[in-house]
């Protein structure tokens, strides 16, 4: 069986009928005791302690035209596959150290 994957965007999307927005303000009214979370286990604090932000964030790319020396191209390129990821990792750290300095 092939599998279709879809996608959506919230302008592609109909907008909500009478009867769907009556049972959303439903629920929202319903006390958070009422909803069963049997079945997913509550986090414990050793969890949260080791919980960080972000970790699947992709910053979105866009794509630009930069000059490069002719010698720092061929040095990034020289290190093998991805010299564009590594442009932007050498930027991304200046940034952050810029950043840092001067808070």
């Amino acid at each position: 069986m092939k599998t279709k994957i879809v996608s959506h965007t919230s302008r592609s999307l109909s907008a909500f009928t009478t009867s769907e927005r009556a049972r959303l303000k439903t629920l929202a009214a319903r006390p958070d005791s009422d909803i069963d979370t049997s079945d997913i286990p509550e986090m414990t604090e050793e969890q949260w302690k080791h919980a960080s932000r972000g970790h699947f964030y992709r910053p979105r790319k866009r794509q630009i035209t930069a000059r490069v020396d002719a010698d720092v191209l061929d040095w990034l390129k020289a290190q093998g596959k991805g010299y564009q990821s590594r442009i932007n990792a050498i930027l991304r750290r200046e940034m952050l150290t810029s950043v840092k300095s001067a808070r």
